[in-house]
């Protein structure tokens, strides 16, 4: 089935939110090769690659509904399919450190569009995630992350103990540490480097 994307996605969209297969066929088609490009670089493996492609489909056609709610499809599908590679990784090596490996290993390797949806994805929601952290433990997360200065540096800076400013990126580390749990499935270790990965 030949298929116009810029203007048939949306309607292929509808059919599948209605149930219509022919609209996932279609979807399907336009987006297969994306996906599993995309997966085999995490991988390195044009079998297990290939079964994660067809379940990330099937996860699209399962959750259907929820498409309606969807304001770019793209970035939907490779959230999920970032997220079931990742998944199937921790099963497989059953090691943050080897998954780790792997991220780093095969992330140079993506595209510029996929990079730059992930990249997007990833720093968004850990900006999101920090500018709801109180000010104060804000402003000493940026310090000490971002402009890598050390505890006794940020506590004469701010006038403040060495020990306040300890107890800010404690509390700081574990709010995000369960966000990005929660919401990626990786901690915040993994997440990190990724995008330092996307730096290099």
């Amino acid at each position: 089935m030949a298929v116009n994307r810029d203007n048939s996605e949306k309607a292929l969209l509808q059919q599948i939110i209605a149930g219509d297969q022919t609209g996932f066929v279609g979807i399907y088609e336009i987006y297969n090769r994306m996906v599993y490009n995309f997966i085999v670089r995490y991988v390195s493996s044009v079998p297990m690659a290939e079964d994660l492609t067809q379940e990330v489909f099937m996860k699209i056609w399962e959750s259907r509904l929820n498409l309606a709610e969807v304001k770019s499809f793209k970035a939907y599908l490779f959230t999920i399919a970032r997220n079931h590679t990742l998944n199937n990784l921790k099963v497989v090596f059953r090691s943050e450190a080897a998954i780790g490996e792997v991220i780093s290993g095969f992330v140079k390797l993506r595209n510029a569009t996929e990079e730059e949806i992930l990249h997007k994805d990833y720093a968004l929601f850990l900006r999101k995630t920090l500018n709801e952290l109180p000010a104060r433990s804000r402003e000493i997360f940026k310090l000490c992350r971002e402009e890598e200065k050390t505890y006794d540096e940020v506590a004469k800076s701010l006038n403040i103990s060495r020990n306040a400013v300890k107890n800010h990126m404690v509390h700081s580390m574990k709010v995000l540490s369960s966000s990005i749990k929660k919401e990626f499935g990786i901690s915040l270790s993994i997440l990190i480097a990724v995008l330092h990965s996307f730096r290099g």
